[in-house]
């Protein structure tokens, strides 16, 4: 059996001892693998806009604030509410009569909103034919912690697209560097 040493691990970015299942507004950032613009095709933007749209048909605690697609990653705000119902510590075993995962035995948890809509996309484009695409593991969060907060981070989804050529998560980012150099 191979070990990993702690050195090669990777670092959650999630909030030791927070409950993702509370109510609050996140601020999310889903990326595609190795950061393919796979979203320029039109086909797979409208999937990735479909399942996002759907999602609070499926997670009726999960309510959609500001979002935008990105040629290679989506940025959102996701907010739960009326967490009735959610199982809100890890069990040590699994309940056999239990309708939760396995994988995840929390219901209506950020983690399980991301996981189901990156699972739905992929399902999808998978059926439309484009075997290339692929999510990037895991994903970015942030806890929007107050309304200044919240309100910067919808500014800031309002003006990514605007500012995609000189994004770093651009392939084809054109810089003062780059022009100078011509």
């Amino acid at each position: 059996m191979t070990y990993c040493l702690p050195e090669c691990r990777r670092r959650s970015t999630r909030l030791r001892q927070y409950d993702y299942a509370q109510e609050g507004a996140y601020f999310v950032t889903i990326c595609t693998r190795d950061r393919m613009p796979f979203f320029e095709d039109e086909t797979t933007r409208t999937i990735v806009e479909r399942c996002w749209l759907e999602i609070p048909e499926h997670h009726p605690s999960i309510q959609l604030d500001e979002w935008v697609i990105m040629p290679n990653h989506l940025h959102a705000i996701v907010v739960i509410e009326q967490c009735r119902g959610v199982q809100l510590n890890a069990p040590t075993t699994r309940n056999r009569n239990s309708t939760h995962s396995s994988i995840s035995p929390y219901r209506n948890t950020l983690a399980t909103t991301v996981r189901t809509f990156k699972a739905a996309v992929t399902t999808l484009c998978r059926r439309a034919r484009h075997d290339r695409f692929g999510w990037q593991r895991n994903y970015y969060e942030h806890v929007i912690r107050n309304e200044d907060d919240l309100n910067q981070i919808r500014q800031y989804i309002l003006d990514n697209p605007v500012q995609w050529d000189s994004d770093e998560e651009n392939p084809d980012r054109k810089t003062d560097d780059a022009r100078t150099a011509r």
